[in-house]
């Protein structure tokens, strides 16, 4: 069973990395704020509740997230391991995994964290946007589009996140470091953390990570 952390602060990359690694070990993704998200949408009791934490960058409660998070690892595509994008994101919410996973008879294997500078990382939130038609990202410096805020995929216009705004993203990132980052020394305590280097070229972090992951599974 492999069970993988994947850390590091908001836009650092972590979304992208976990989809390679479902491809190379054929184990699910689950990121909390995707499932938010997804409900929030929905316009479902848990999105209306979620939605002013997520407006606000702030963190949804512990007790919600690790509510969400326990009944994930409980479903049967998680028998074989599994990648968690975006959870722990505090102490209170690590040692619950530990509870999750002792309770299952299984440990961490590795938690790897993706290091991305501040300002790069606000320059990646602040500039993204989506089509609200079909789902199709884009960038305005990296990845526009050929008429400005609309799909070249399907015309739809572009949208962006309520928490994409420069100054919302200052403030993710400053919740991340007071409750996300101590969690890197307590994983490398238990002998669990490895870092990653968030390169601009995104091949480079993917070469970078597999490399890490080889030499945890050996395979």
């Amino acid at each position: 069973m492999k069970c993988i952390v994947l850390l590091g602060a908001p836009g650092s990359g972590k979304g992208t990395q976990a989809e390679n690694i479902t491809k190379w070990y054929d184990i699910p993704q689950i990121a909390p704020g995707d499932i938010f998200r997804a409900n929030v949408k929905a316009g479902s009791g848990l999105g209306k509740m979620v939605q002013v934490y997520i407006d606000a960058g702030r963190l949804v409660p512990d007790e919600v997230t690790i509510k969400l998070t326990r009944e994930r690892l409980a479903e049967a595509d998680c028998a074989n391991g599994f990648i968690l994008d975006g959870y722990p994101r505090s102490v209170a919410q690590a040692e619950a995994l530990d509870g999750f996973l002792a309770e299952m008879g299984q440990k961490l294997n590795v938690a790897a964290s993706i290091f991305v500078d501040d300002e790069t990382i606000i320059k990646r939130l602040s500039g993204r946007r989506t089509c609200g038609g079909c789902g199709k990202p884009y960038h305005v410096e990296y990845n526009p589009p050929a008429v400005t805020d609309v799909c070249d995929a399907c015309g739809a216009g572009l949208t962006r996140r309520a928490d994409d705004c420069e100054e919302t993203v200052r403030d993710r990132l400053s919740v991340y470091y007071e409750r996300t980052a101590p969690l890197i020394e307590r994983y490398r305590r238990q002998g669990v953390f490895v870092q990653i280097t968030g390169h601009e070229a995104i091949g480079d972090t993917t070469g970078e990570m597999a490399a890490a992951l080889r030499k945890v599974f050996g395979e």
